[in-house]
């Protein structure tokens, strides 16, 4: 298996496509297409993966994507419904509408640095979200107007994170994408668990050391940072929840002693599990 290409044809309405998912879970394949795309999740909890980044996402997660970044999003296993509002749109598209240079260029930079992927935060998200909400009921001229103004508000923003390092380069070739990808399944399904390297090694049929190197050379990270990025994610998001204990937390993670995840959680979010969700009841008080 791997990264599938997916070829996705517009209608005939118009140069954006519109996508509304209500079901269970998230559970696509780890992908890329050829298109732009800005996903809302309205429900759900999960992990998402897009390039070299790993992270959760909750309701109201907003994410700008340019073509050809590999990404997947996967629900929580105790979560049985998500929602999303999915939009994509041709890297052109304005190209079609006007020739206005600097209409233009300041479109082109949306899209050069949504090449890593954008994590859109503040008020920026809020009326985008809001926009959304009402393009899934429009049709024809209003629902491009709407988009049009969502392209304004994310051009002139500066509330968003980039999610893939700058480093990032998609170098996956067939066989390559293949193999990470049987990597990211089975790490999303079985991190809360002892996870030995050799098991992992042999799911890519290479000795350890082959392993960590190609894993490497792929990824811009080594396996246990990425295996560590998992399992803090989800700790974080565990610390939402006043009814958990940090101590009953770092063993629902995966980890077999506190003094390992204070460490790995202090080098992931450069605070300690108690700072964090300290920080998460000030914000709440706000």
């Amino acid at each position: 298996m791997k990264p599938q290409f997916v070829d996705i044809i517009f209608s005939k309405a118009g140069k954006i496509q519109v996508k509304k998912t209500a079901k269970t879970r998230f559970d696509g394949p780890f992908h890329f297409h050829h298109l732009c795309e800005l996903v809302w999740v309205e429900e759900g909890v999960g992990t998402r993966i897009i390039g070299d980044s790993v992270s959760n996402f909750k309701k109201n997660d907003l994410v700008l994507m340019a073509p050809n970044l590999p990404h997947i999003w996967r629900s929580d296993a105790n979560i049985d419904f998500v929602k999303s509002t999915t939009i994509y749109f041709d890297p052109d598209f304005l190209s079609h509408l006007t020739d206005d240079e600097a209409t233009l260029n300041c479109f082109k930079q949306l899209i050069q640095k949504s090449r890593r992927g954008m994590w859109i935060y503040g008020e920026t998200r809020k009326k985008v979200v809001k926009l959304l909400s009402k393009i899934t009921e429009t049709e024809g001229i209003p629902k491009i107007i709407d988009f049009l103004k969502v392209v304004e508000l994310l051009t002139g923003s500066t509330e968003f994170d980039a999610l893939a390092t700058i480093l990032y380069n998609n170098r996956y070739d067939e066989k390559d994408a293949g193999r990470i990808y049987t990597v990211y399944q089975y790490l999303l399904k079985n991190f809360k668990k002892d996870v030995a390297l050799k098991e992992v090694a042999d799911l890519c049929h290479m000795t350890t050391n082959s392993f960590c190197r190609f894993f490497k050379s792929r990824t811009n990270k080594p396996f246990t940072r990425f295996l560590n990025e998992l399992r803090i994610g989800y700790a974080c998001e565990l610390l939402h929840d006043e009814q958990h204990s940090i101590s009953a937390i770092c063993y629902e993670c995966g980890y077999n002693t506190t003094a390992n995840f204070h460490k790995f959680f202090k080098q992931i979010q450069q605070t300690t599990p108690a700072g964090y969700r300290k920080k998460l009841r000030q914000d709440s008080m706000l």
